[in-house]
């Protein structure tokens, strides 16, 4: 079955956010003086248990999706991942099995995250400058253990991670070219994401955003580049090719060229609640439902009535917003993801 909302877009993409907790506190997600020690995270009771989620996971598989992405807070966190990604990956259907992870755990877990049966791994890595890192990242990890793990990750046999990169103009602007330079010529490839006002936490304001074509510019002045992709079919990255054959970079640009036309992707919490937009001010709790004992059919009719009444376009309209909208209390981006 394949379901449409408002806008004739399909349900093709879920994804799942398995914690609500991560072991970095970065400014634009998580800043520590709000996610300190004290703070009252979900009981781990609340979370979603793997048969919980792979349940529901039939459920969405059954009307149309094929893509699954775990992410957080920071997936790795959660004990024994390996044991869920095996069960997902054999419901049939499932085409494509995907982490995001920030990376500081990959050296334990990406052996066993392969053998499980995950297809691909994207890493977010904003810059390669320690310092940077360690501002952007609240103090926590750094960029020696996210690069061991990502080769520890291709030794694996994930042949090809996509590294993302969130661009702060003022932050880490300047570092652009240096994460270009260290993965040109590998089998990765840089995704470059506009700053976007995700959540509650930021602080967001426009003149911290570094527009795609800008980076595009720069990049292209010191290494020639080739358009290959757009944002068709729900990719949400324009793709771009050295042309002297040393690999591709993409530009995720939510901000100046937003893709909500295409958007298929639907996001769940660590606690079961379905959200239709990565903006989200609500969402619809099946967790809530699954525990009081409804049916696969309930929850299918439920999500298909949701997901056909869906209108969002956040980035499409940001600009013509009232300004007090703004300030509605969207949904956290460490709750559902990226």
């Amino acid at each position: 079955m394949s379901i449409s909302d408002t806008l004739n877009r399909p349900l093709r993409d879920l994804r799942i956010s398995l914690i609500d907790r991560c072991n970095f506190r970065c400014p634009y997600c998580m800043p520590s003086e709000k996610y300190h020690h004290a703070y009252e995270f979900l009981d781990k009771k609340k979370w979603l248990s793997f048969e919980e989620i792979e349940r529901l996971a039939r459920i969405f598989v059954g009307l149309g999706v094929t893509k699954l992405r775990l992410t957080g807070g920071e997936p790795l966190l959660r004990p024994d991942l390996d044991l869920l990604v095996r069960n997902l990956a054999a419901i049939p259907g499932v085409e494509d099995l995907a982490l995001t992870t920030n990376g500081s755990m990959l050296v334990q877990w990406a052996k066993r995250l392969k053998a499980a049966g995950l297809h691909r791994l994207t890493v977010s890595l904003d810059t390669l400058d320690e310092g940077i890192f360690h501002q952007m990242s609240g103090e926590k990890g750094s960029v020696k253990d996210v690069l061991e793990g990502i080769r520890f990750a291709q030794a694996a046999g994930f042949d090809s991670i996509k590294i993302n990169a969130v661009i702060q103009r003022g932050i880490n602007d300047h570092t652009i070219l240096d994460l270009v330079k260290y993965f040109r010529g590998t089998p990765h490839s840089i995704r470059f994401i506009e700053y976007m006002d995700v959540g509650n936490q930021n602080h967001w304001n426009n003149a911290q955003v570094v527009p795609s074509s800008e980076i595009i510019s720069l990049i292209d002045a010191e290494f020639a580049l080739q358009r290959i992709q757009g944002t068709q079919g729900g990719d949400t990255s324009e793709i771009y090719r050295f042309k002297d054959g040393q690999g591709e970079v993409g530009f995720i640009s939510s901000v100046t060229k937003a893709f909500c036309g295409t958007c298929n992707r639907l996001r769940l919490s660590a606690d079961g609640k379905m959200y239709t937009c990565l903006f989200a001010t609500h969402g619809t709790d099946l967790g809530a439902h699954l525990r009081n004992g409804a049916s696969d059919e309930f929850l299918s009719h439920l999500i298909r009535v949701v997901w056909m009444k869906r209108e969002d376009r956040y980035s499409e309209i940001r600009s013509q917003l009232h300004p007090h909208s703004h300030a509605l209390p969207k949904v956290e981006m460490y709750q559902i993801g990226g």
